[in-house]
C-alpha cells in the first residue's frame, strides 16, 4: 500500500466524467518521466529494482481523472498478491462503474485514494 504521507493522491480538478470515459482519455494526459518515476523511487527509500517488481502507479488512475502530479505517484509492487495488477481491474472497474452511472466520478476517486484494496475485495468478479 501507498505511504498516504508520500502519496495522498492527486486530481485533475476540471475533469468530468464525460471527458474521463471519452476512449483514449487517459493515453492523452498520461505524461511521467523517467526522472519523475526515480524521484518517486527515492521518496520511498527504493535504490535498485528488477524490471517488473514495482510500477509507479497512478494511485487515483488516470482513467479517473487523477493527476500526474508526484502526490499521486507511488512505486506499487507486483508482489505479494494484490499488487499493481490486481490494482488495475480495481481501475478498470471503478472507471466502468462511473461511465455507467452506478457512482459519481468524486465518489471513485475517493474510493480508490482512501482504500482500493476494499474495493477489489467487494467486486464482483476479479
Amino acid at each position: 500500500m501507498q505511504d498516504k504521507a508520500c502519496t495522498p493522491g492527486d486530481i485533475l480538478p476540471d475533469a468530468t466524467k464525460d471527458e474521463i470515459c471519452q476512449p483514449g482519455y487517459a493515453r492523452s494526459v498520461r505524461n511521467v518521466p523517467t526522472s519523475v518515476k526515480n524521484k518517486v523511487y527515492a521518496e520511498y527509500g527504493i535504490t535498485s529494482h528488477a524490471a517488473g517488481e514495482y510500477e509507479v502507479d497512478h494511485l487515483v488512475s488516470l482513467e479517473l481523472g487523477g493527476s500526474n502530479n508526484v502526490a499521486n505517484l507511488w512505486p506499487e509492487a507486483a508482489s505479494p498478491k494484490p499488487g499493481f495488477h490486481e490494482k488495475d481491474k480495481v481501475e478498470n472497474y471503478l472507471h466502468d462503474q462511473v461511465c455507467s452511472g452506478a457512482i459519481s466520478l468524486e465518489d471513485a476517486q475517493v474510493q480508490i485514494a482512501t482504500d482500493w484494496l476494499s474495493v477489489y475485495q467487494r467486486m464482483p468478479s476479479k
